[in-house]
């Protein structure tokens, strides 16, 4: 298959921080929303923007704890919004495309993992309908926004974890199968990065250009809530002793290590016209074994492979999902 999945050799490497990918870059007259912007990666992502000039806004479900997160950041614009609620999209969508502003960057940050079987009021799952379905809703109604800005970058923040599934399309929403948590994450996750393929390619004549990328394997997020300590510790993330194993060559990060690729992503003039590209250790990635990995929590090693899936690139999954999203949202992306 042809790919655009070529490192750059880029300047930075794995264990550097989001606060030194945007040293020098001036984002004062840039404005970005960033979801999940209240916690974890999210957090460093809008304080590291904001640091550097940036109008901030974070949506979020849970409007008083955003509050408390971000009461050290001073300038960040909070608003309600809920991924898993197709009228909370439309009314922060209306909401913000009624300022007029352009919005220059969205960080698509927000998401969870390995959750138990639980649905929307669709009757989605939840997995596919926060970290993807939400995402791409939230993008197709900002649309009129990212246009204007003359060079909009969206960012989706993806994961190693696509490895465990590609999309399903006959039964994204386990209606037929057995629900298994690690396969409906992979699949919201091969989602994101198929999203940023169409995306890219549908968007750029309007100067929109979009990429998702991997953090790292990070313990403190609050991603990992539905996981017990025997099991991170299995999967060689925390020590004997319940704290985080650091070894950025593995893509075991810091928070502030795992949001310089979000931050490079963003930001980076070194991806200036360039775009629909999964990226890690703050460089395109390359492709990874084109096969399904069996995740098994026993086996650390699986989680530093580096590179992405052919799955998850393919350009014709890739215009597939951006049809089955439309059907299930219930409207067309107006690009």
């Amino acid at each position: 298959m042809t790919t655009k999945q070529t490192p750059i050799g880029s300047r930075f490497g794995a264990s550097v921080t989001a606060e030194e990918v945007i040293k020098g870059i001036d984002l004062s007259d840039k404005t970005a929303i960033v979801t999940g912007g209240y916690s974890g990666l999210g957090l460093e992502t809008v304080r590291v923007l904001r640091s550097a000039g940036a109008k901030v806004i974070v949506p979020t479900r849970d409007y008083n704890r955003a509050v408390n997160a971000l009461a050290n950041i001073d300038g960040v614009d909070i608003e309600v919004m809920d991924l898993m609620d197709p009228a909370s999209i439309n009314a922060f969508a209306d909401k913000f495309l009624a300022t007029g502003q352009a919005l220059h960057i969205l960080v698509n940050s927000a998401g969870i993992m390995a959750s138990p079987l639980s649905r929307d009021s669709r009757g989605y799952e939840s997995q596919f309908a926060t970290n993807h379905l939400g995402h791409f809703h939230l993008v197709s109604r900002l649309w009129p926004a990212l246009r204007k800005a003359n060079g909009a970058r969206v960012v989706s923040v993806s994961s190693w974890g696509h490895h465990f599934s590609p999309v399903v399309f006959d039964d994204p929403n386990f209606d037929r199968r057995d629900y298994d948590r690690w396969a409906a994450y992979g699949q919201s996750k091969t989602a994101n990065i198929l999203f940023a393929v169409e995306l890219d390619k549908r968007g750029q004549a309007d100067g929109v250009r979009a990429f998702s990328l991997h953090p790292g394997s990070i313990v403190g997020t609050g991603l990992e809530k539905h996981l017990s300590e025997e099991e991170l510790r299995a999967a060689g993330v925390i020590d004997e002793h319940g704290q985080p194993v650091l070894d950025p060559a593995k893509n075991l990060k810091t928070i502030a290590q795992g949001a310089a690729t979000s931050v490079w992503c963003a930001t980076s003039p070194e991806l200036n016209n360039m775009g629909g590209v999964y990226c890690e250790n703050c460089d395109i990635a390359p492709l990874g074994h084109d096969a399904e990995s069996d995740f098994d929590l026993d086996n650390e090693s699986t989680l530093t492979d580096s590179g992405v899936m052919p799955y998850a690139v393919d350009t014709e999954a890739a215009d597939r999902l951006w049809s089955l999203s439309e059907q299930l949202i219930g409207q067309k992306f107006a690009i």
